[in-house]
């Protein structure tokens, strides 16, 4: 009998936000797969070890995904990783794939488990906590209120046309274009709020665009709030 994959989001880093669903499937499983090449390096294993220590002694399982968008690339290291998960699936152990946030919400793992689900395989999502979600709580904002809308753009990629939506823009994994988006912002006079490393060792909050680093780290999360203009 094959047995079930499952992805889990452990939230954006503060061990606590880590969900008692989460927790209780991370424990059942005889596989913890983890997004890295090595997995006791990565930030979701770290987060998620200081809720349950006994995750050392679990079966780790390293699936390397490389940060880049060179479709070849990406679709050997998805395929690749599909493949051993498939293979433990066979031997009847159940894998749990740990990522970051959500897994609904940009991430790696949602094309790992969709090759294993057209494989034929069970598989099964454990939602987590957005990133988003946490930083507005962090700094104590709705995101959006009444008939307001909320846009959550992949600030890696071009976003000006992003910025003259209505409502709110949650921007995401802006990377090495922060300073473009700073930019952006400066140009398009746009109020906004970020988190670096929300819930993480090394969390800072910067207030306004003029505070945001341009060399601002990966956990990087701006809130663009529409002005009354």
């Amino acid at each position: 009998m094959k047995a079930k994959l499952y992805g889990i989001g452990v939230g954006p880093g503060d061990p606590e936000l880590l969900t008692l669903k989460a927790l209780r499937v991370i424990r059942e499983s005889d596989v913890i797969a983890l997004p890295g090449e090595v997995p006791m390096d990565t930030v979701a294993y770290k987060i998620v070890v200081q809720a349950y220590p006994e995750l050392a002694e679990k079966e780790l399982l390293a699936v390397h995904m490389p940060m880049t968008k060179d479709p070849v690339k990406l679709e050997e290291s998805h395929s690749q990783g599909a493949e051993v998960i498939a293979n433990l699936l066979d031997q009847g152990k159940q894998v749990a794939f740990l990522t970051l946030g959500d897994p609904t919400v940009y991430s790696t793992y949602i094309y790992v488990h969709k090759r294993v689900e057209e494989a034929g395989y069970p598989v099964e999502i454990i939602s987590g906590i957005t990133s988003f979600c946490a930083v507005a709580a962090k700094l104590n904002i709705g995101l959006v209120e009444k008939a307001e809308p909320l846009h959550v753009v992949p600030a890696s990629y071009q976003i000006e046309d992003s910025l003259k939506l209505p409502g709110t823009k949650v921007l995401m994994k802006a990377g090495k274009q922060m300073g473009n988006v700073k930019k952006m912002l400066i140009e398009n006079d746009e109020e906004a709020v970020m988190i670096q490393n929300c819930g993480m060792p090394g969390e800072k909050i910067y207030r306004s665009v003029d505070e945001i680093p341009e060399d601002a780290g990966y956990y990087s999360l701006i809130i663009v709030k529409e002005k009354n203009r």
